[in-house]
């Protein structure tokens, strides 16, 4: 599979509350871990089990020498990773005491994204899934997911950050996964998951909307429709929760997996995330994910 999307260096910030506007708040810890949604999903996918490439770009500085050796040591294929001009992007999250977050994003080489290469377009073409994200340029996003519909590649979208979506984009994604908040701005409208997920098959073939502490909604045309609870989950830091749902998701689909299958798994491995302080760091193995899922079995 292929994960096109940003990489960037996460800085964190331990709060004990996000600030309101114009309120400022000391931090009582800071810590630097590689991130980016597209850097996440790709490491999730990889330690879900899954042969993974990455399509993004970094500066040519150490920040992005230290995200693609990131990749690189999680068996992640980099030769399709720009060296650029711009620096390496960068993320500023906050975390408050329960875990909850907010996150301001400086895409700086994540911007170039703008368009795809020939090799860029044959390697979307010669993966089973292709998965991508909103924090790239939309015009490479739409590129590689026009290709990857015309040689049968499955296209995983992960709406984020929320943004409503051009109809051209929307008429090649096969999977459409969001949180609650990006659901309902593609849909347009406001209501409930289930609500939403109806509007959002007008739309896509297939809708998964995550839920946070709750799990995970999934529906598809064909009639499938499911709710996977979460795992009760002793929350440290929410980061990258989404994307290694995302990530694993992705990784089991590609594996031939139905799409019920993968959103447990996904759930699974989201709820594992959440434990641990940073994005990369909290991001479970194959092997943690059965561990967690057998010990939930019924």
């Amino acid at each position: 599979m292929l994960v096109l999307g940003s990489a960037n260096t996460d800085v964190v910030l331990a709060v004990p509350a996000v600030p309101a506007a114009g309120e400022t708040v000391l931090a009582t810890g800071m810590a630097r871990h590689p991130g980016g949604k597209g850097l996440n999903q790709a490491v999730a996918a990889a330690r879900a089990g899954a042969r993974t490439a990455f399509l993004g770009a970094v500066g040519d500085d150490e920040a992005g020498e230290a995200l693609a050796r990131v990749l690189a040591d999680d068996g992640v294929d980099v030769a399709l990773l720009r060296r650029v001009a711009e620096p390496t992007g960068t993320a500023h999250i906050a975390v408050q005491d329960d875990g909850d977050n907010a996150i301001v994003v400086a895409p700086g080489a994540n911007g170039t994204l703008v368009e795809l290469t020939d090799t860029d377009l044959a390697a979307v073409g010669a993966a089973r899934v292709l998965v991508a994200q909103l924090e790239v340029p939309l015009a490479g996003v739409l590129a590689a997911a026009i290709a990857a519909r015309a040689a049968g590649t499955t296209v995983v979208l992960n709406a984020a950050p929320a943004a409503a979506l051009p109809p051209d984009l929307l008429a090649v994604v096969d999977v459409l996964v969001v949180n609650e908040h990006e659901a309902a701005v593609v849909a347009g409208e406001h209501g409930e998951p289930e609500v939403l997920a109806a509007r959002l098959l007008e739309l896509v073939p297939a809708v998964v909307i995550t839920l946070g502490g709750a799990g995970a909604l999934h529906a598809a045309r064909d009639g499938e429709r499911g709710l996977t609870p979460a795992p009760v989950a002793r929350v440290v830091d929410t980061t990258g929760a989404g994307d290694t749902a995302t990530g694993v998701l992705a990784a089991r689909l590609a594996g031939g997996l139905p799409l019920a299958g993968a959103v447990r798994r996904a759930v699974v491995a989201g709820s594992l995330a959440v434990e641990t302080a940073g994005a990369v760091p909290s991001i479970p193995t194959a092997a943690q994910v059965d561990a967690r899922l057998a010990d939930t079995a019924p």
